[in-house]
């Protein structure tokens, strides 16, 4: 009989485990990207944007580009290589573009895309191949020309004691000048997260 009753047990929990299937996330909502959530203690979107705001309005308050300029014209800036130095994986091509945004919006500059040169080089190929009409065709010669490169690194630090983590991020960005190399204005932004480990349930 005790026999029986165990087969009997192990079935039906065998049964419950295949109706249950494997766990998928099914059902979800839109969330405000801009509220702070952290699930994990890995780089998020709320850290790429406190990065983004700050280096953008510290730019644009700075004292070499808060005055406009007397001929109206905008200081032309081209967000290069920004460095990933931490242990993470990051997309530091997101972080970019996040900052090139955000500098746009504050209409203080005239913005040149890295990625799209190449595409529009290409773009020129094709227009000269005989394809188009050789009146109409676009070709190289008169591009604008940078005037400032937005360079920068993310570095960070971690501290593990016990149950408690500590994870620090500092973002370094500067702007050179592209006809003196020097450079006219650099920043940091630091970001310091403090976790606690916990007991993770199903």
């Amino acid at each position: 009989m005790k026999t029986h009753r165990l087969i009997l047990t192990a079935c039906l929990a065998a049964s419950l485990v295949a109706c249950s299937g494997p766990r998928a996330y099914t059902r979800g909502s839109y969330e405000d990207p801009n509220e702070i959530e952290m699930l994990s203690d890995q780089f998020n979107e709320n850290d790429l944007q406190l990065i983004a705001k700050k280096m953008a309005e510290s730019l644009a308050n700075s004292p070499r580009f808060s005055t406009p300029r007397p001929d109206g014209s905008l200081p032309i800036v081209l967000v290069g290589k920004l460095k990933n130095s931490t242990s993470e994986h990051i997309d530091m091509r997101s972080l970019g573009d996040k900052i090139q945004t955000a500098l746009a919006q504050t209409g203080r500059f005239a913005m040149v895309d890295q990625a799209a040169r190449q595409d529009i080089a290409e773009e020129y190929e094709y227009q000269q191949s005989g394809y188009v009409d050789p009146n109409a065709a676009k070709g190289p010669g008169a591009q604008v020309s940078v005037d400032f490169m937005m360079t920068g690194d993310l570095a960070s630090i971690i501290q593990e004691v016990g149950r408690d983590k500590l994870v620090y991020y500092k973002m370094t960005a500067k702007l050179s000048n592209v006809r003196t190399g020097l450079i006219e204005w650099t920043d940091e932004k630091q970001i310091r997260k403090k976790f606690e480990k916990r007991g993770v349930s199903w």
